[in-house]
């Protein structure tokens, strides 16, 4: 396989670990599922906005649906505690293979961009917090097309950007529908397989199925 020349990487799961995150809702919704609960609606509601033609930004739709998430479970808090359970999402670590992973592929000479479902502001400071930013040659949000991933106008945004065809460029994730789409729009892509984490199977296979931003380096060397 020819190298590709611009590595897409999602954030959330794929290179940091939401573990604060979830113990923060599952603690403050009283339930070992609550996390799961949340997290499969943001994403169904993100698609909701995108489908429908219309845009609120991924924390007003994560607020939103955590009350959903609260309903269900018979709870009731205000704004300002939503804000306050959902606020570890800027306090996440990468899991312990990326930054040598990223180090490496940096030293390889790829071009590497960050792309997230999130807020620009969040985004910067969940790689800075991270200790992750200065690997990034651009950190991307899918604000500047106001469509959530998998749409393929928000992988199309990131190749323009850097005057590559779309076969040139890899996307790197752990989750099935960013891979789905990625591959739909015509990249390569690289499926992380972490914990917990599967590929949709009636969707194309993976140009790389790896377990490790380390494997990736090694599987990319070039």
């Amino acid at each position: 396989m020819l190298a590709p020349k611009l590595l897409i990487f999602d954030v959330n799961e794929t290179l940091l670990d939401m573990q604060p995150l979830k113990d923060s809702i599952n603690k403050a919704l009283e339930n070992p599922y609550a996390f799961d609960i949340w997290f499969t609606q943001l994403l169904q509601y993100s698609l909701v906005e995108t489908i429908t033609g219309t845009y609120h930004d991924f924390s007003e739709i994560a607020a939103g649906v955590f009350k959903m998430t609260a309903q269900k479970l018979e709870k009731d808090f205000s704004d300002n505690e939503i804000k306050q359970i959902l606020s570890k999402i800027s306090e996440l670590q990468p899991h312990e293979d990326v930054p040598q992973g990223l180090e490496n592929l940096k030293e390889q000479g790829y071009i590497l961009v960050a792309l997230t479902n999130g807020k620009p502001r969040v985004a910067l400071e969940q790689l800075e917090y991270a200790g992750l930013s200065s690997y990034f040659d651009k950190i991307l949000s899918v604000e500047v097309v106001n469509k959530y991933k998998p749409a393929p106008e928000t992988y199309n945004y990131v190749t323009k950007m850097f005057t590559v065809a779309n076969s040139e460029a890899m996307l790197v994730a752990a989750h099935g529908w960013d891979i789905t789409g990625a591959k739909r729009a015509g990249l390569r892509t690289a499926f992380v397989n972490r914990p917990g984490k599967s590929l949709y199977p009636l969707a194309e296979s993976p140009d790389l199925n790896i377990s490790t931003i380390l494997e990736l380096a090694n599987s990319l060397n070039r």
